[in-house]
């Protein structure tokens, strides 16, 4: 009799294109499938779901009403919980892992996992005090602690669990040869954004506060002014672009900044670029800054990026605390090295996908024989 596969429902929230949809997708895309299947459970009001891939793989989306509507969410889980008996729930909402992994309690899931991805900035306030209302709960109905670095783990689980070895590290592993250098790539996309010519800075990320996309545009304004031979490609959307498309047009830049929306070629337009900033008030990790390091680019990121992304010797970190101007002083003077392949320094800091892939994989397994 065929075994079929364990399937672990991932609880992502709303799907918005953001680092942790990537995060799970990139283990999916990998995964032996024959063995563990992902059910993904999302708000209703998720955009970008890639629903098509994913049913063509073999998993599910399953919508529920959004987590603001607290009550409807979580009758919606408890519902779908014990119609598909699952063995696994993977929650990915940081300290709002509460409320499905309570549901998952319920239920009687006997594997309860509480994945923490982000940290906090204290110019996001209005977030934060929900964050510190729920993050002493984050552990009261999990079984299992995980987090992709060790930053992310102890603002979640506290500094004692980490140090107890009580929380596992799950790489936020990429598709390393996706990223690899490829020079036939880079002039087919500069021409045809019609940027041959011109030095490119580069950016990914949602247009939230946390990406800092404000102080981006002031640091680039500082820049155009010694190279007007230049061009800002932001990839991306979110609820502030508008106010930062105003702020590019009251600038008069608009003609030096191109918005990409969202790409699903995001590995191609990296080598376009000719350097990659990452001004983020906060992040769990950073995944963007490691693909950008994998397409050799210099990559400048804040000192709220943790140093686990630091894995090649193209990145350096800026303090926020310093003016635009210094920021812009600092990154002219960046010297743009030969694009050798990073695969190897990558590969060996533990995130390449075809390695922790079976890593992961493991685990669920071992948790379920438990």
């Amino acid at each position: 009799m065929e075994q079929k596969p364990i399937r672990v429902a991932q609880i992502v929230g709303k799907w918005l294109g953001g680092g942790v949809e990537s995060f799970i997708m990139n283990y999916y895309r990998n995964i032996d499938r024959e063995k563990i299947q992902f059910d993904f459970i999302i708000d209703s009001d998720s955009t970008v779901v890639p629903k098509e891939e994913i049913e063509k793989m073999g998993g599910r989306i399953i919508k529920i009403p959004p987590y603001q509507n607290l009550i409807k969410y979580m009758i919606s889980l408890i519902k779908i919980f014990k119609e598909n008996n699952y063995k696994i729930v993977h929650s990915h909402l940081n300290s709002l892992s509460v409320f499905p992994l309570f549901c998952a309690y319920v239920s009687n899931v006997p594997v309860r996992i509480a994945h923490s991805h982000s940290t906090t900035n204290r110019k996001e306030w209005k977030k934060n005090i929900i964050k510190m209302i729920l993050k002493p709960f984050s552990k009261v109905f999990a079984t299992n602690y995980f987090a992709c670095t060790a930053h992310a783990a102890k603002w979640l689980f506290g500094k004692k669990c980490f140090k107890d070895g009580k929380v596992r590290i799950i790489n936020n592993a990429i598709n390393i040869r996706k990223f690899t250098y490829d020079e036939m790539v880079r002039e087919k996309i500069r021409k045809e954004l019609q940027i041959e010519n011109k030095v490119v800075y580069g950016h990914v990320g949602r247009f939230v506060k946390q990406k800092n996309h404000i102080f981006l545009i002031n640091v680039y304004k500082e820049i155009l002014q010694q190279n007007e031979n230049s061009m800002l490609l932001l990839i991306g959307d979110g609820p502030l672009e508008e106010k930062i498309r105003k702020i590019v047009k009251e600038y008069e830049i608009d003609n030096k900044v191109m918005f990409l929306g969202i790409k699903e070629n995001v590995n191609e337009i990296m080598q376009a670029l000719d350097y990659f900033i990452f001004p983020s008030l906060y992040e769990g990790l950073g995944m963007v800054a490691i693909e950008a390091q994998c397409s050799n680019l210099p990559v400048i990121v804040s000192d709220k990026v943790p140093k686990d992304v630091f894995i090649t010797d193209n990145i350096i970190s800026i303090p926020l605390s310093f003016k635009k101007e210094i920021w812009a002083e600092i990154i002219l003077k960046r010297n743009f090295q030969s694009r050798n392949d990073m695969k190897v320094k990558i590969a060996s800091s533990g995130f390449d996908i075809t390695v922790e892939k079976n890593r992961l994989q493991e685990i669920y397994l071992e948790l379920v024989r438990k």
